[in-house]
């Protein structure tokens, strides 16, 4: 998978009004634009996560719930979720 750069141009009081280190700066907008893109529906849930810099779906359901985002998670997305991990955890003898 390939990685997507783009330069944006802030004003010098971005960091400050944000309360975000430069250092932390990129996450900090990763995760805001999975949030926003998934809120507006563009993406979904694994690439929110994704776009977001998170290992997986129930780390993306807890930052949604974080900032108040209505999660579009149905009772047959969990019910697929749950046959995913079935099926993974056959392949593992325990």
């Amino acid at each position: 998978m390939g990685v997507v750069k783009a330069k944006v141009n802030l004003p010098g009081s971005f960091l400050a009004a944000i309360k975000v280190g430069e250092d932390e700066l990129d996450l900090f907008i990763r995760r805001s634009l999975a949030v926003e893109l998934y809120r507006e529906g563009k993406l979904s849930l694994g690439k929110a996560a994704e776009v977001a810099g998170i290992r997986n779906k129930w780390e993306m359901l807890m930052l949604l719930n974080e900032k108040g985002v209505s999660i579009d998670y149905t009772a047959e997305d969990a019910e697929k979720d749950l046959k995913t991990l079935k099926e993974v955890l056959g392949h593992f003898s325990l």
